[in-house]
């Protein structure tokens, strides 16, 4: 099969029979085998009726449902681990994605031999309260993970089937898709940029929670990224640096105090210091960190013993390379 078109939705009732429409009719102007993956993200409306009517007119049509909503991120799982195609391209039910742009983003994973492509809105039609903060976390997201990408949340994606395999999206970290793809070992990483419709039905899901949320996860995946199988080269460089300055700190107060008696000089007592509590405080927090990068450390070496590193090639094993 040519491609899976993986499409998470919640309450796109009334745009649901157009858009398979226009992805049949694509499909069919360029003869490509493909399947369509509906998931239907704990819907309340008539979503799963119009799925299930769909489905069966057309045996391409293939619909997920889950019982309860689990967001984007889990429907976006759910449906790479059920998709079949060699490219898998993921886009919205809104109809704010064109399917139009299906058969380029297939030619860039096939002919340029890229891993993955990501969509770039660049002419947008939503609300200047979407615009710009949308704008204001990609570039803070190119500058933290250093993906030069312009729209990493864009909904029209498209994969190697392998990458989706491969990759676990979790909470809500579909925002940042393109860091977990590079992450997992997949460097040819493409951007095109794609025609971004009106919303003609309904309204949009996602409210001003969702740039706290993104700015989150950014600081999540950053650090997974740079320090989940090293925890300790954070925890316990600050730890160490922390508990010295409160151990020299201490210290000072200490020969401070013998200075002062060795001479005659009336002192007060170094429990009656500010200073003291606070270079207490260090020592405590600084040995803290520290315990935990240990932790951490004996919790990645637990996971690294579970094997679960990307292999991705492997060579007369049973016999097949």
């Amino acid at each position: 099969m040519d491609i899976s078109i993986v499409v998470p939705l919640y309450n796109e009732e009334e745009s649901l029979p157009e858009l398979t429409g226009w992805i049949r009719q694509v499909m069919k102007e360029h003869g490509f085998s493909y399947e369509v993956l509906y998931v239907d993200d704990g819907s309340n409306d008539r979503s799963w009726q119009v799925i299930e009517s769909l489905s069966q007119e057309d045996r391409c049509i293939k619909g997920i449902r889950f019982r309860k909503n689990y967001g984007k991120s889990a429907a976006l799982h759910q449906g790479f681990l059920d998709a079949k195609g060699d490219v898998v391209i993921t886009m919205d039910a809104d109809l704010q994605d064109s399917p139009e742009e299906i058969p380029e983003l297939f030619r860039m994973i096939r002919e340029e031999e890229l891993d993955f492509v990501s969509g770039w809105k660049k002419k947008r039609y939503d609300p200047l309260s979407k615009t710009l903060p949308s704008k204001f976390f990609n570039k803070i997201a190119r500058i933290v993970t250093g993906i030069k990408l312009h729209d990493f949340n864009c909904g029209l994606k498209a994969y190697r089937n392998d990458v989706i395999k491969t990759i676990e999206i979790y909470g809500e970290m579909h925002r940042y898709i393109p860091v977990l793809v590079k992450r997992a070992g997949f460097s040819r990483i493409g951007e095109k940029v794609v025609a971004h419709q009106k919303r003609k039905y309904g309204k949009t899901k996602f409210g001003l929670d969702r740039f706290i949320k993104g700015f989150l996860d950014l600081m999540s995946i950053t650090f997974i990224t740079k320090f989940g199988k090293r925890p300790m080269h954070l925890f316990g460089t600050f730890g160490t640096i922390i508990f010295i300055l409160g151990f020299l700190a201490a210290l000072w107060l200490g020969g401070q105090k013998l200075y002062f008696l060795h001479h005659g000089i009336p002192a007060r007592l170094v429990t009656e210091s500010p200073y003291f509590y606070i270079a207490l405080a260090c020592m405590i927090i600084g040995t803290q960190l520290f315990v935990a990068g240990f932790l951490g450390e004996l919790v990645s070496r637990s996971s690294e013993s579970r094997n679960l590193y990307h292999v991705r090639e492997k060579i007369n094993l049973n016999g097949q390379n």
